[in-house]
């Protein structure tokens, strides 16, 4: 491969495979140093590449520099990259003969009749399907940087042995690596698990357990309002609340499927296996308690569509190597709802999930950054992942091409993407480093209802199954407010600022006058606060703008007499004196307007 023959970075396919051969230019700049490591494996990802290594000690900075060093040698000494293939037994014995256990093992582990293929540079040699450039020629040596070096189980098993992982980033230019370095610096002060941390947000305790984060008065207050927001709006949009329990008995995830499905990914109190006990989990998911609701007394065509919302906390096993900060928590809370209704009616509530979704997201000014991936199942998938029949799976899935489509949406598709019981429309977002997740989903469901013996009586008398839409209007609010975090640099719109006003006096003969001002804006349902300590005003308002307090009003002795406030913005700067009745007019304006300032 080569840009002259048409390929270039802009080229996924090719930029993963330069990426690749990137990994063994490390993997071999690494035996070359040191003979005595062993290699694990080393992929091309989304953001560069990584190589998973045992070694005894930790990497060093200093390490990543020699490293990068013999990496820039190997670039110029153009080494051909050759393919080859073996048979089972000769490729085992070549790893075993080059002392190499993670190689063995994933020779072992291929199916019978694997094509076991292996790519040579020189003295190096790695297991590997490919595929590669032709030559190390072909990467720029003064444009590889080694990023990171982090811990990583074998295989993501945490009771398999930890390695040591060197992350990586390459590019054909010196300057486009400048230009990326310079972002993820940027990136770094906006890293919410840092801004977090510093703005006083939230934190992690290591005798609580790594994915749940303890969430401070700020973070609190910022999820607090955010909740109750939604919950207005969607009372708005004809949503009845719900409050369901935190766990239940088996025998409820098992109905839903849940227990077959995702036994993995709960929290199992007591003996799963036992069926002599009760034995009871968290919920991973609220749609089957929910379905309760409905169950309550008997419906007809008229109680549809029932819309059910709920502010719910849930409990997921995630791997503890997939923790970061309030991304990925193993409790965590989302504006969870679903939708009961008649069949027809599922396009026009389809649309009004979507719609929104959309306005939750552009309110707090994340929409522009969403893509929007429509997952669906994977016939093939081996691990029996699905429930219903190809017939079923692909009624749902036409069904729901037809509705994107009919509302214009622009999506990617992603197979094996789906929920067990059916398609979903999953709105993505990248973080500051571009690792993507999923921050709204909305799912058809034509399988659940049947599954609980749900039932509504038609116009014709005749007793029908409802269809199910399980959605999300503005998705985990933990996730959320990480991604706020990083969209505003910790400088949150004022409407959703855990501290809108901060006022400071100058002396403290404006004491008085500064808590007078605080209990009339307090009592609009502004959030306030004084700074009356002995300091002077000039730090009072740089500790202030640190904090990124929105508004800081500045009183002293002529305002006393004036009834006024000099005002300033943490980003316009000074605005001047004001009357009190302007400056709150100007406060509420903002606020009830949702600005993004």
């Amino acid at each position: 491969m080569s840009e002259e023959n048409g390929y270039t970075f802009e080229n996924e396919q090719y930029r993963k495979t330069y990426w690749h051969t990137v990994s063994h230019i490390l993997a071999q700049a690494m035996k070359r140093l040191h003979p005595e490591v062993k290699l694990a494996i080393g992929p091309a990802i989304e953001t560069g590449f990584y190589y998973d290594f045992d070694t005894p000690v930790p990497f060093t900075p200093d390490d990543l520099g020699e490293l990068e060093a013999e990496m820039r040698k190997i670039c110029k000494e153009k080494l051909k990259l050759e393919r080859f293939e073996l048979p089972r037994a000769e490729a085992l014995k070549l790893m075993e003969e080059k002392e190499e256990p993670y190689k063995v093992e994933l020779i072992r582990d291929l199916p019978e009749d694997a094509v076991i293929s292996f790519y040579r540079q020189g003295d190096f040699t790695d297991l590997c399907a490919g595929p590669h450039l032709d030559s190390t020629g072909r990467v720029k040596g003064n444009a590889i940087k080694l990023t990171s070096a982090t811990g990583a189980y074998w295989r993501g098993d945490s009771n398999r042995k930890m390695l040591q992982r060197i992350y990586g980033i390459a590019f054909p230019k010196k300057d486009e690596l400048d230009e990326y370095l310079e972002r993820q610096a940027e990136a770094l002060k906006r890293d919410h698990n840092k801004l977090g941390r510093e703005l006083e947000y939230f934190t992690t305790v290591d005798v609580i357990g790594q994915g749940l984060p303890i969430i401070l008065p700020k973070g609190a207050r910022v999820i607090q309002t955010l909740q109750r927001w939604v919950e207005d709006v969607e009372r708005e949009r004809g949503y009845l609340l719900t409050k369901t329990p935190y766990m239940a008995k088996r025998e409820l995830y098992k109905i839903s499927g849940h227990w077959d499905h995702y036994l993995d990914g709960m929290f199992v109190l007591g003996e799963p296996q036992d069926e002599t006990k009760e034995c009871f989990a968290l919920r991973p998911m609220t749609c089957p308690f929910q379905y309760q609701v409905f169950l309550n007394r008997a419906r007809s065509y008229r109680d549809l569509p029932m819309r059910l919302g709920e502010t719910s906390t849930l409990f997921r096993n995630e791997d503890s190597g997939e923790m970061h900060g309030l991304i990925r928590v193993r409790q965590f809370t989302i504006s969870e709802g679903h939708l009961i209704l008649r069949p027809e009616q599922l396009e026009e509530e389809f649309k009004g999930c979507l719609d929104l979704a959309k306005y939750c997201l552009d309110t707090v000014g994340l929409l522009d950054k969403c893509s929007f991936r429509f997952s669906q199942w994977d016939p093939a998938n081996p691990n029996n992942k699905y429930e219903g029949t190809p017939e079923q799976w692909e009624l749902a899935q036409n069904t729901m091409a037809k509705i994107l489509d009919d509302l214009d949406v622009a999506y990617e598709v992603g197979i094996d993407e789906a929920a067990f019981y059916g398609p979903k429309l999953d709105i993505q977002y990248k973080n500051v480093f571009g690792k993507e997740d999923t921050l709204v989903t909305i799912q058809i469901d034509m399988l659940l209802a049947r599954q609980f013996g749900m039932e509504y009586v038609d116009a014709d008398g005749q007793k029908k199954t409802p269809y199910i839409i399980h959605r999300t209007s503005l998705g985990c609010y933990e996730r959320t407010l990480a991604y706020l975090l990083e969209e505003y640099a910790g400088a949150l719109p004022t409407w959703m600022a855990p501290e809108q006003v901060r006022i400071m006096t100058v002396t403290d003969r404006a004491d008085d006058y500064a808590y007078e001002l605080k209990n009339t804006l307090f009592a609009q349902g502004f959030r306030v606060e004084v700074d009356d300590r002995n300091e002077k005003i000039g730090k009072k308002i740089r500790e202030a703008q640190l904090e990124k307090v929105p508004y800081m009003l500045v009183v002293g002795d002529r305002d006393v007499e004036a009834g006024t406030v000099s005002v300033r913005h943490r980003a316009e700067g000074d605005l001047g004196a004001m009357s009190k009745e302007d400056f709150t007019a100007l406060l509420r304006k903002v606020v009830d307007g949702k600005a993004r300032q």
